[in-house]
């Protein structure tokens, strides 16, 4: 680490987030971005979210009372993708004429054709992310990624999936991600929890929390399915009334889950006050200080998180709500992973 930076100092826009000092050769923890948001059914705008998380980032203090000092093991970031960028959005635009389409009753053979190039781009994305993460693994990295829309880590998980024989999935989501190939996209954002299931064995247990916009095709396949449990925002809040407290909930998520655990945090499991630019906006869902309680009661249980991703932040046209939230809840992510690997 540069001696000359000063955690108590004005945040640096030094190309890294939170200004911090480290090269990824020097640091514990690298953080990859994918700014791509292809097949969003809503709102878009999620591809632009890495750049905006990490220019909002600055702004924030290192202490943590949770995880104080984490961040001295060191967080990076590969240098950030324009041209996936850029291929997101041409490709969007292709994606939303195949949308248009679809909810016109209109398709013909140019959209089928449409589909077909955008599934084989968005295949080209995962492998291109799969590559990047295996890379850093191979380094002996501990990896998070930053979207992008939830697709964005299926090649992150698959990734994760051949350095660790098993692990369990934490899924902070207002909507279940469990359709096959939502609107004829196979790597839909609605469709990446599907996707591990059917793709990754080494998943062993998906836990799902918050989850309150869903269909029922997935509300079967979640009780159909023995490596699914449901913590639905619905059972949550009904419990709360009922007198159970947030730490007695904890606990039995956190019971649930295997000793190693990848996060998968879509932002739009907060309330909506903290992500109203998200692209698909649901009421419900947890507080901040919920949501980062039980990332800790993880931590606290011993548990080694393996790996995470933040997902479908979008920046706030004023206000910069969105990216601060998720600047912070990135932030939290990062120390709870280099904690619970230290055992400290």
């Amino acid at each position: 680490m540069d001696k000359l930076f000063d955690p108590n100092g004005v945040g640096v826009a030094n190309g890294n987030y939170y200004g911090l000092p480290f090269s990824e050769a020097e640091a514990d923890l690298v953080l990859v971005e994918a700014p791509w948001d292809v097949t969003v059914s809503y709102g878009d705008g999620t591809a632009d979210g890495p750049e905006a998380i990490r220019e909002a980032s600055t702004q924030l203090d290192l202490y943590d009372a949770d995880y104080r000092d984490a961040w001295r093991r060191g967080i990076a970031a590969t240098q950030p993708d324009e041209l996936m960028r850029e291929q997101s959005r041409v490709w969007r635009e292709q994606a939303t004429t195949v949308i248009e389409a679809l909810e016109a009753g209109e398709q013909n053979d140019n959209t089928t054709e449409l589909l077909t190039a955008i599934n084989r781009a968005c295949e080209q994305m995962n492998e291109q992310v799969y590559r990047k993460v295996k890379s850093l693994l191979g380094q002996g990295k501990l990896v998070g990624l930053v979207g992008g829309d939830h697709s964005t880590p299926y090649g992150a998980v698959r990734a994760v999936a051949e350095h660790y024989e098993s692990f369990g999935v934490l899924h902070f989501d207002a909507h279940r991600d469990l359709r096959e190939a939502y609107e004829g996209f196979e790597f839909s954002h609605a469709s990446i929890m599907y996707n591990l299931l059917r793709d990754v064995p080494q998943v062993e247990r998906l836990v799902q929390v918050g989850v309150r916009d869903f269909c029922d095709a997935e509300q079967e396949l979640a009780e159909r399915e023995e490596r699914v449990v449901s913590f639905t925002d619905r059972a949550l809040s009904h419990a709360r009334y009922a007198g159970r407290t947030w730490a007695e909930q904890c606990a039995e998520i956190v019971e649930q889950l295997p000793e190693q655990v990848y996060i998968s945090f879509d932002i739009d499991a907060l309330e909506v006050q903290y992500c109203p630019t998200t692209g698909t906006p649901v009421v419900g869902g947890l507080t901040f200080n919920e949501a980062a309680y039980l990332i800790w009661r993880v931590v606290e249980s011993g548990r080694r998180i393996i790996g995470f991703d933040l997902v479908e932040v979008a920046p706030a046209p004023v206000g910069h709500i969105d990216e601060m939230v998720g600047a912070r809840m990135l932030y939290k992510l990062c120390c709870a992973t280099l904690k619970s690997q230290s055992g400290k």
